[in-house]
């Protein structure tokens, strides 16, 4: 059984942050009614767009498992209909600028008049305060939430990272809370406020460089290779390039191939519980009895000359190679995987992570399945819906509205 079937959501949420909110509450079986402009729709529908005439990626991504219902709210009609949705709803979900539903004549007070037990989430680029109305992107929100200063290489520039912790991730963060104060409701029967700060979802999932702050006024950060370097640490926590983050250290190290595949690569920790056979596997056993290796703090001042022949070793053999070697061995490494690889790989289609869906528009395309796996509760992807595709059906069956009231709502520019 679907896990959330029988909750409805009002998704008036566009783009990425709410949408993977909505999409991952929907991929658990609620009933997610997202809500567009007549005639425009959710501005990803035609950004980046990559088969003309259809829906982008960007957007059927972000959109699976929705129905679709196009509607002005500002006309006296649509604000009718959108107070029946609002009664017959169990959860709002938006992303607009600060203000914008409150400038439509629907404040929380308001929606709290209309239905005491609805459930009102937002996500906000920042929390409370003096950046409060500043609009946010994914790049501002990793570099506001501490992620960009501590990504790049030690004495380079910033970087953004690949993976959207600002966007999708916040989203994530907003879905927990949405949940959160579904059960509270079991028990209290009344709704509430959630709200997620991309800035706050950043800082969240940036949490052990925060905890390498605080270590930092107690003392270099060993770990760190700029330590074995003899390299000065500053007043807060550096670019550390690819060193591990758990305290065990790792880095990226050339594979064989390197010099023509971009991907050629692997990520090794030398972990002090398997130490001896990593000596082994490189053809350093010598280095098992060295005074100089014999402990974890005596080698990080030598971890450049450690990684240094690892390398060598990992130079001989392709990134799988060095995983079926080291992995029996509990060695921890992991292969640097390209989109392709992963786009193509047979593991993660049989467990629904990457799926195939069909699309009316734009023919098949690959997308994310859900990440999260419950034994009893399966979620099957659909595709994203058309523009306004359910709106005569949502009309229906949350309004009771007759094939001509649909037809008068239609002619008002309502829907």
């Amino acid at each position: 059984m679907e896990a959330l079937k029988g909750v409805k959501i009002l998704d008036m949420t566009h783009v990425q942050s709410g949408p993977t909110c909505t999409q991952l509450l929907a991929w658990f079986g609620a009933d997610v009614v997202k809500v567009e402009r007549p005639g425009v729709g959710d501005a990803t529908r035609g950004q980046l767009r990559d088969v003309p005439d259809a829906d982008s990626l960007y957007f059927t991504m972000l959109n699976s498992n929705k129905r679709s219902i196009t509607l002005n709210p500002k006309k006296p009609e649509g604000s009718k209909i959108f107070t029946k949705l609002i009664q017959e709803c169990d959860v709002m979900v938006e992303n607009f600028a600060p203000g914008a539903l409150d400038r439509m004549g629907f404040s929380w007070e308001k929606i709290q008049e209309i239905n005491p037990r609805m459930i009102y989430a937002s996500v906000k680029g920042f929390g409370p305060g003096k950046y409060e109305d500043c609009k946010v992107y994914e790049n501002v929100a990793q570099c506001a939430g501490g992620s960009a200063s501590t990504t790049g290489m030690l004495g380079e520039v910033p970087l953004v990272t690949g993976a959207q912790i600002g966007d999708s991730g916040t989203g994530l963060h907003l879905a927990l809370g949405i949940v959160t104060a579904l059960f509270h409701r079991e028990k209290s029967g009344k709704g509430q406020r959630v709200s997620a700060a991309m800035q706050d979802g950043v800082l969240n999932l940036c949490r052990v460089k925060l905890r390498d702050q605080q270590r930092l006024s107690r003392g270099p950060l060993k770990e760190y290779s700029q330590f074995g370097e003899d390299i000065p640490f500053g007043d807060s926590t550096p670019r550390a390039g690819n060193d591990s983050g758990g305290g065990q250290p790792g880095r990226i190290l050339k594979c064989k191939g390197w010099e023509k595949d971009p991907n050629a690569y692997t990520y090794f920790i030398t972990q002090a519980a398997v130490w001896e056979k990593v000596c082994d596997v490189i053809g350093k056993p010598e280095w098992k009895e060295d005074e100089n290796y014999s402990t974890p703090a005596k080698r990080l001042p030598r971890l450049n000359e450690i990684f240094d022949t690892i390398e060598s070793w990992t130079m001989t053999k392709t990134k799988f190679e060095v995983m079926d070697i080291c992995n029996p061995l509990d060695i921890p490494v992991g292969p640097i995987l390209s989109l392709k690889e992963l786009a193509e790989d047979q593991g993660l289609r049989d467990t629904n992570t990457i799926v195939e869906v069909d699309h009316p528009e734009r023919g098949k395309y690959l997308t994310v399945g859900n990440p999260i796996k419950l034994s009893d509760s399966p979620a099957k992807v659909e595709r994203s819906p058309l523009l306004g595709e359910h709106t005569d059906e949502i009309l229906k069956e949350f309004c009771q509205m007759s094939d001509d009231e649909i037809k008068a709502v239609r002619e008002a520019g309502a829907v």
